[in-house]
């Protein structure tokens, strides 16, 4: 940013230089040098102060991870990656045999239970029978009938299907391969479709000027030329650096980290950016800059320096 200021204040200078057809001499080019320090120094400072800019911007997205409810070999995969699922959609099944196995097992005991239950509730009726027999025989039936209704949920496990509606990232599994439900080891990377999170990484310096309800303006790396308006949603009252948890040891202070930058929540909320937001992914990277009600004269300084910006993503190292 402040290269580009440097570069249009030299370019002026030429150009009056050269306009003008001022001589260059040990007078001239030191007070164009020193003026240049001075009047870019000023408006770079009170600039930065009361509309920060932060090169750091991005758009960050919640991802759901994928587990079985049910430990078995995968039979088959029609997930694919990027493509749009409905929920419920099936993501990957497993091998469905040994637990149908263990429904007809259990089905084949309640059925047996429950006539017996039948049987020693109709005795007991006659009075044939005892109380207790037509307890325990119920009780058996009942248990069959719990352990049943779980096989069968069992079953329809093997079934894995997406959560709602959204997007496979990751498919790190294969037929033949074991789906075990560990929670650190998921077997995709579901991503829903949902509204994501713009965060600008800002200096601490910024935070007299951070006031949810500013102006905010956004330049995606992926979008040149366009910036898109916005206002500060929220600012967190605490960042990652000073997060403490319960633990026997005291804060060292030699392992204290770097400063940190706090992390603004930006809400867009310029009407075209609807058209491009396709070209919005998860992760992307972007510029912005926040407009406060002081030293307004200034805002247009930032507001033609983050267009400029912008206009330079058009330009990048071909390999």
């Amino acid at each position: 940013m402040e290269t580009l200021i440097i570069l249009t204040y030299t370019a002026i200078c030429v150009g009056v230089f050269k306009a003008f057809r001022i001589p260059l001499n040990k007078w001239t080019v030191p007070t164009a040098a020193l003026g240049g320090v001075v009047l870019v120094g000023t408006m770079v400072f009170v600039m930065n102060f009361n509309h920060p800019y932060s090169e750091i911007t991005r758009e960050y997205f919640v991802t759901t991870p994928i587990l079985p409810e049910v430990r078995g070999k995968v039979q088959s995969v029609e997930a694919k990656p990027g493509v749009l699922l409905k929920k419920d959609d099936v993501l990957f099944t497993i091998d469905p045999e040994p637990f149908q196995l263990a429904v007809d097992d259990l089905a084949a005991q309640f059925e047996v239970a429950n006539a017996d239950a039948k049987r020693a509730e109709e005795l007991l009726r006659r009075k044939l029978g005892s109380q207790r027999d037509a307890d325990n025989a119920r009780g058996r039936a009942n248990s069959l009938a719990a352990k049943l209704a779980s096989a069968k949920r069992d079953l329809q496990s093997t079934q894995v299907r997406a959560p709602s509606d959204g997007y496979v990232l990751q498919v790190a599994v294969r037929p033949g391969v074991m789906a075990v439900p560990m929670p650190l080891r998921p077997v995709m990377i579901f991503l829903p479709v949902e509204e994501m999170y713009l965060i600008g990484w800002y200096r601490q310096n910024n935070l007299q000027r951070l006031v949810v309800g500013n102006e905010a303006e956004v330049a995606f790396d992926s979008i040149p030329g366009r910036v898109f308006s916005g206002v500060v949603a929220s600012v967190p009252p605490g960042i990652r650096q000073g997060q403490v948890q319960p633990s026997g040891e005291l804060i060292d202070p030699g392992l204290a980290p770097a400063p940190g930058r706090v992390a603004v929540l930006i809400q867009i909320t310029d009407e075209r950016f609807e058209d491009y937001r396709p070209l919005i992914i998860g992760g992307a990277y972007a510029q912005s800059a926040v407009y406060s009600e002081h030293a307004e004269h200034v805002q247009i300084i930032r507001r033609v320096i983050l267009r400029m910006s912008s206009w330079l993503n058009y330009f990048f190292p071909f390999h």
